[in-house]
Protein backbone atom coordinates (compact mmCIF):
# COMPACT_ATOMS: atom_id res chain seq x y z
CA UNK A 1 0.00 0.00 0.00
CA UNK A 2 1.59 3.40 -1.06
CA UNK A 3 1.74 5.80 1.85
CA UNK A 4 0.12 8.96 1.48
CA UNK A 5 1.46 12.42 2.02
CA UNK A 6 -0.06 15.64 3.03
CA UNK A 7 1.59 19.01 2.61
CA UNK A 8 3.69 19.08 5.81
CA UNK A 9 5.02 15.49 5.77
CA UNK A 10 5.88 16.02 2.45
CA UNK A 11 8.16 18.76 3.07
CA UNK A 12 9.42 17.45 6.09
CA UNK A 13 10.72 14.18 3.97
CA UNK A 14 12.46 15.93 1.79
CA UNK A 15 14.24 18.02 4.21
CA UNK A 16 15.13 14.77 5.86
CA UNK A 17 16.63 13.98 2.61
CA UNK A 18 18.22 17.04 1.34
CA UNK A 19 20.99 16.14 -0.43
CA UNK A 20 18.85 12.89 -2.20
CA UNK A 21 15.79 15.05 -2.97
CA UNK A 22 14.78 17.34 -6.26
CA UNK A 23 14.57 20.55 -4.07
CA UNK A 24 18.70 20.12 -3.49
CA UNK A 25 19.72 22.03 -6.35
CA UNK A 26 17.17 24.47 -6.10
CA UNK A 27 18.78 24.91 -2.69
CA UNK A 28 22.57 25.20 -4.02
CA UNK A 29 21.38 28.36 -5.80
CA UNK A 30 19.35 29.77 -2.91
CA UNK A 31 22.30 29.59 -0.90
CA UNK A 32 24.02 32.12 -3.50
CA UNK A 33 21.60 34.17 -3.02
CA UNK A 34 21.44 34.29 0.67
CA UNK A 35 24.88 34.86 0.79
CA UNK A 36 24.33 38.46 -0.98
CA UNK A 37 21.10 39.25 1.20
CA UNK A 38 20.98 41.21 4.29
CA UNK A 39 22.16 39.32 8.08
CA UNK A 40 19.15 39.70 9.01
CA UNK A 41 16.21 39.74 6.00
CA UNK A 42 12.26 39.64 7.00
CA UNK A 43 10.46 36.95 4.55
CA UNK A 44 6.60 36.83 3.10
CA UNK A 45 6.29 32.92 4.17
CA UNK A 46 8.78 30.37 5.64
CA UNK A 47 11.09 27.87 4.19
CA UNK A 48 10.32 24.64 6.04
CA UNK A 49 6.39 25.23 6.10
CA UNK A 50 6.20 22.54 8.22
CA UNK A 51 9.16 23.18 10.64
CA UNK A 52 7.46 26.43 11.42
CA UNK A 53 4.21 25.43 12.46
CA UNK A 54 5.42 22.80 14.45
CA UNK A 55 7.23 25.59 16.20
CA UNK A 56 4.37 27.54 17.02
CA UNK A 57 4.04 29.54 13.57
CA UNK A 58 0.94 31.04 12.59
CA UNK A 59 0.07 32.88 9.04
CA UNK A 60 -2.23 35.73 10.68
CA UNK A 61 -1.26 39.24 11.95
CA UNK A 62 1.29 39.78 14.95
CA UNK A 63 3.39 36.28 13.56
CA UNK A 64 6.58 36.97 11.10
CA UNK A 65 9.96 35.13 9.69
CA UNK A 66 13.13 36.41 9.64
CA UNK A 67 16.10 35.06 8.06
CA UNK A 68 19.53 35.35 10.23
CA UNK A 69 22.77 34.35 9.34
CA UNK A 70 25.50 33.78 11.49
CA UNK A 71 29.53 33.11 10.38
CA UNK A 72 30.61 29.50 10.61
CA UNK A 73 33.51 28.07 12.71
CA UNK A 74 34.79 29.11 16.35
CA UNK A 75 36.01 32.29 17.76
CA UNK A 76 39.52 33.27 17.32
CA UNK A 77 41.25 36.15 19.21
CA UNK A 78 43.77 38.88 18.36
CA UNK A 79 46.80 37.69 18.87
CA UNK A 80 48.11 38.41 22.58
CA UNK A 81 51.46 40.68 21.66
CA UNK A 82 52.97 40.14 25.10
CA UNK A 83 55.26 37.30 26.73
CA UNK A 84 53.34 33.74 26.98
CA UNK A 85 54.43 30.58 26.35
CA UNK A 86 52.58 28.45 23.92
CA UNK A 87 49.58 27.30 26.26
CA UNK A 88 48.36 30.21 27.87
CA UNK A 89 48.17 32.23 24.20
CA UNK A 90 44.50 31.20 23.73
CA UNK A 91 44.01 32.34 20.36
CA UNK A 92 43.00 29.65 18.28
CA UNK A 93 40.39 26.50 18.58
CA UNK A 94 38.44 28.90 21.18
CA UNK A 95 34.55 27.58 21.33
CA UNK A 96 31.78 29.46 21.78
CA UNK A 97 29.99 29.23 25.25
CA UNK A 98 26.64 30.25 22.95
CA UNK A 99 25.56 27.87 20.03
CA UNK A 100 25.34 29.86 16.12
CA UNK A 101 21.14 29.37 16.05
CA UNK A 102 21.21 30.92 19.75
CA UNK A 103 23.35 34.38 18.46
CA UNK A 104 21.28 34.03 15.24
CA UNK A 105 18.03 34.42 17.60
CA UNK A 106 19.50 37.30 19.58
CA UNK A 107 20.48 39.16 16.25
CA UNK A 108 16.87 39.20 14.80
CA UNK A 109 15.75 40.36 18.33
CA UNK A 110 17.96 43.07 18.20
CA UNK A 111 16.82 44.30 15.16
CA UNK A 112 13.15 43.59 15.84
CA UNK A 113 13.08 44.98 19.13
CA UNK A 114 9.08 44.94 19.71
CA UNK A 115 8.91 41.55 19.21
CA UNK A 116 9.74 38.52 21.25
CA UNK A 117 11.82 35.68 19.64
CA UNK A 118 9.47 32.45 19.96
CA UNK A 119 11.81 29.81 18.19
CA UNK A 120 13.86 29.13 15.20
CA UNK A 121 15.27 26.40 13.07
CA UNK A 122 17.67 25.26 10.33
CA UNK A 123 17.44 26.41 6.84
CA UNK A 124 20.84 26.05 5.55
CA UNK A 125 24.63 26.72 5.43
CA UNK A 126 27.49 27.60 3.01
CA UNK A 127 31.23 27.64 3.28
CA UNK A 128 30.77 30.78 5.64
CA UNK A 129 27.67 31.31 6.82
CA UNK A 130 24.57 29.78 8.80
CA UNK A 131 21.04 30.53 7.77
CA UNK A 132 18.31 29.91 11.03
CA UNK A 133 14.82 31.53 10.68
CA UNK A 134 13.44 33.13 13.43
CA UNK A 135 9.86 33.11 14.34
CA UNK A 136 8.78 36.48 16.03
CA UNK A 137 5.68 37.36 17.98
CA UNK A 138 4.25 41.03 18.64
CA UNK A 139 3.30 40.36 22.17
CA UNK A 140 1.38 43.40 22.27
CA UNK A 141 -0.48 42.79 19.05
CA UNK A 142 -4.72 41.47 19.93
CA UNK A 143 -4.41 38.47 18.31
CA UNK A 144 -1.42 37.07 20.12
CA UNK A 145 -2.56 38.51 23.60
CA UNK A 146 -6.48 37.43 23.37
CA UNK A 147 -5.09 33.76 22.08
CA UNK A 148 -5.41 31.80 24.99
CA UNK A 149 -2.08 29.22 23.42
CA UNK A 150 0.06 32.38 23.04
CA UNK A 151 -0.98 35.21 25.43
CA UNK A 152 1.73 34.14 27.79
CA UNK A 153 4.13 35.54 25.48
CA UNK A 154 2.62 38.86 26.47
CA UNK A 155 3.65 38.56 30.08
CA UNK A 156 6.19 40.72 31.50
CA UNK A 157 8.27 37.75 32.80
CA UNK A 158 8.46 36.79 28.93
CA UNK A 159 10.03 39.95 28.07
CA UNK A 160 13.48 39.40 26.71
CA UNK A 161 13.23 35.93 26.88
CA UNK A 162 16.02 35.34 23.93
CA UNK A 163 18.60 37.54 25.97
CA UNK A 164 18.32 35.04 29.21
CA UNK A 165 17.97 31.34 27.59
CA UNK A 166 14.48 30.84 27.54
CA UNK A 167 14.59 29.69 23.75
CA UNK A 168 14.73 26.16 23.27
CA UNK A 169 18.06 26.78 21.40
CA UNK A 170 19.16 28.83 24.66
CA UNK A 171 17.48 25.73 26.91
CA UNK A 172 19.69 23.53 25.37
CA UNK A 173 23.07 25.54 25.56
CA UNK A 174 22.17 26.43 29.42
CA UNK A 175 22.70 22.17 29.61
CA UNK A 176 18.93 21.73 30.82
CA UNK A 177 17.48 19.30 28.14
CA UNK A 178 18.62 16.67 30.65
CA UNK A 179 15.37 17.32 32.97
CA UNK A 180 15.89 17.00 36.61
CA UNK A 181 18.81 14.16 36.71
CA UNK A 182 21.89 15.38 35.66
CA UNK A 183 21.33 18.90 35.67
CA UNK A 184 21.81 20.06 39.04
CA UNK A 185 24.55 22.44 38.95
CA UNK A 186 23.16 24.02 35.73
CA UNK A 187 20.26 25.11 37.13
CA UNK A 188 19.11 28.17 37.58
CA UNK A 189 22.22 29.23 36.15
CA UNK A 190 25.41 28.68 35.89
CA UNK A 191 26.53 31.94 37.53
CA UNK A 192 24.41 30.94 40.15
CA UNK A 193 26.28 27.90 40.71
CA UNK A 194 29.40 29.98 41.29
CA UNK A 195 31.62 28.13 38.34
CA UNK A 196 32.25 28.89 34.81
CA UNK A 197 32.11 26.61 31.97
CA UNK A 198 35.52 25.90 29.91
Amino acid sequence: MAQIFNLYSSTRHLWKRLKRSEIYAFQKRRMVEWRHSPSVVRLEHPTRIDRARSLGYRAKPGYIVVRSRVRRGGSRRPKIMGGRRPKRMAYNKLTRKKSLQWISEERAADRYPNMEVLNSYYVGEDGMYKYYEVILVDRTFPTVYRDPRMSWISEPQNRGRVYRGLTSAGYKGRGLRTGRTGSSKSRPSIRSNGRLRR
